[in-house]
């Protein structure tokens, strides 16, 4: 995997929380803003994702478009990429401590 994409990873432990919960049937939605590409607003489970989480999973290549609802938001579901940073992501995660974290979720 590229080191330039898992350098700065936006509030590791909730961006692995996102990655977690994206699947087939639960994808992440994108309200688009047409005017800058990306969008205003993620959702996931009826919860906002945070802005610096979806566009660093979306210019990283780990989530990819996949259609439109019809009410026109836009669809993305995990690339084959971004399966394997969340999967290695979670193998990362089970082998720290308690303490490791907590620290990481309270740090970033």
């Amino acid at each position: 995997m590229d080191a330039a994409k898992t350098s700065f990873i936006p509030e590791r432990a909730q961006t692995l929380q996102v990655l977690r919960l994206i699947e087939k049937h639960r994808p992440l939605l994108m309200l688009p803003d047409e005017e800058y590409g990306f969008g205003i607003l993620w959702v996931l489970d009826g919860q906002q994702v945070q802005p610096a989480i979806a566009k660093y999973l979306m210019k990283a290549g780990f989530v990819a478009d996949n259609g439109a609802t019809e009410f026109g938001a836009r669809i993305l579901t995990l690339t084959d990429t971004g399966r394997r940073f969340r999967d290695d992501g979670m193998r990362w995660w089970k082998s720290l401590g308690w303490l490791q974290r907590l620290k990481i979720t309270l740090l970033g």
